[in-house]
């Protein structure tokens, strides 16, 4: 598939019908990427940023508002030419498989990158290395309906191949603004022992919290039963309240453990084993 007719795929009808709710410029999107904007100037403070896959350039705009200076290249005439007149000298027809004009503190890249075939994702995470040294990513894990989602892949697969260009997770910076299951990947420069400890740190925290909210929700599950054998109603009523917010409690976590930290671990193995094979 040629860069002009994947280009086409994303016409008017995929962004009013293919993007959850029409993809146009209104309080919604703005709102969403104007949020992504500000954590980005907050947290990260970078004073160049790419934007790949930028659509009509929100993102962008939120981030020049913010005196950022950001650019944007999408595979869209459609989206591109959409974009607001302040930003659209800024964002540009382009493939993200293309070499980029420049280096650049941060680039973004929110759900592009399933679009691509499975030989192409690997040549965009490379050229996104070759040009920053700080990425924010998201990628859907499970969104198979969409048409155009040529590669949904799980975060591990993301991970080995960001690893393989020298790029790790930073596990102490929570991308979930974004999506559950965004990740900041920088470039690694620690030895492998302290990219070990690193996980293993941030593992062992989100382990301890769903061991200690799962004795606890037992704990309260034993005091409901000896208040149902003692009758005392009252008591029990209001343990039934709290054990159901525990149990939603622990429904999150787990969840949070399948989607980040499987990920994590799966993505050091992988690093260990790349480690492995390509020492002299």
């Amino acid at each position: 598939m040629t860069v002009q007719s994947a280009g086409r795929l994303y016409d008017a009808y995929y962004f009013t019908h293919c993007c959850g709710q029409p993809y146009v410029r209104n309080d919604i999107w703005l709102n969403f990427f104007g949020s992504i904007a500000e954590r980005i100037s907050s947290d990260i403070r970078p004073a160049t940023v790419l934007d790949a896959g930028c659509a009509m350039g929100f993102l962008v705009e939120g981030l020049r508002q913010r005196h950022i200076e950001a650019f944007g290249v999408d595979i869209s005439d459609f989206a591109i030419e959409r974009a607001h007149p302040d930003v659209k000298p800024y964002c540009h027809v382009a493939s993200v498989l293309d070499l980029f004009p420049r280096r650049y503190d941060l680039i973004v890249c929110i759900e592009v990158l399933e679009h691509l075939t499975s030989g192409d994702a690997p040549r965009a995470v490379e050229n996104f290395c070759r040009h920053t040294d700080d990425i924010l990513f998201s990628s859907t894990p499970h969104d198979h309906k969409e048409a155009t989602h040529f590669n949904v892949q799980p975060p591990e697969y993301w991970a080995e191949l960001f690893a393989r260009q020298g790029f790790i997770r930073d596990v102490d910076y929570d991308a979930s603004f974004i999506t559950p299951w965004a990740v900041r990947f920088r470039r690694c420069r620690d030895l492998l022992p302290a990219v070990v400890r690193s996980f293993e740190r941030k593992f062992w925290l989100i382990w301890k919290e769903n061991v200690d909210l799962r004795a606890l929700a037992l704990q309260m599950r034993d005091d409901l039963a000896a208040c149902q054998q003692a009758g005392a109603s009252p008591e029990r009523e209001q343990l039934e309240r709290a054990l159901a917010a525990q149990n939603f409690e622990i429904t999150r976590l787990r969840a949070q453990v399948a989607i980040k930290d499987r990920g994590r671990i799966n993505s050091l193995q992988r690093l260990l084993r790349i480690s492995r094979t390509e020492k002299p």
